[in-house]
């Protein structure tokens, strides 16, 4: 079974947004893409009002088209990120609820956990990414709890921080290991960190 602390649970990175290749001519296409889309529009609507005997002025127009188009492709911008995997969804009553936990691509604790398991599995078969991914994020964790409860870092008073940290875990996150620990380990490591 799994532990988990409160300030697991609280904690939140964002996650970096995706960035797309920009395509070939980049601003100069879309420009051009978006002007040739608004003169399209303008001919039909021109066309249309004329067939019906309607006359507009053709300023009123191109300010129409550009305006659905811009709040078209703001909305689009704004929109959320399609929702990954299946979705098997019935109607729910007021005040029911499925029984099943909404993995969400915005859920915190799925993206705390994600942040951990990735690193951790790699340095598995790569025991040197452990000293530079997972060291690293441990000893921020060390020194913010550090700060946190006790106004002190390793680097702004490193004789009280070694104190207050103990032995075993002032050695693990100033000796990089030659190995990557072991689960267990590594539980031990944890369970020592939240008591500080």
């Amino acid at each position: 079974m799994s532990r988990t602390s409160i300030d697991d649970l609280l904690s939140f990175e964002e996650e970096r947004p995706v960035q797309h290749e920009p395509l070939r001519g980049g601003w100069l296409r879309s420009v051009v893409a978006f002007l040739a889309v608004t003169a399209a529009a303008t001919v039909v609507l021109v066309a249309g009002l004329r067939a019906v005997g309607l006359r507009v002025s053709l300023v009123v127009l191109v300010a129409g088209v550009v305006t659905v188009l811009a709040v078209r492709r703001i909305v689009a911008t704004l929109a959320p990120p399609p929702r990954s995997g299946p979705a098997v969804a019935r109607p729910q009553q007021d005040g029911e609820e499925d029984g099943m936990y909404n993995w969400d691509a915005r859920d915190a604790l799925r993206t705390a956990i994600n942040g951990w398991e990735l690193p951790l599995e790699w340095s598995k078969t790569q025991p040197e990414r452990f000293s530079h991914l997972i060291l690293p994020r441990i000893a921020e964790l060390a020194d913010e709890r550090l700060r946190l409860k006790h106004g002190v870092t390793r680097e702004s008073d490193p004789g009280r921080a070694r104190a207050l940290l103990g032995e075993r875990l002032s050695t693990f996150l100033d000796t990089p290991p030659r190995r990557t620990p072991s689960p267990r380990d590594l539980a031990a490591i944890v369970a020592e960190l939240e008591k500080i």
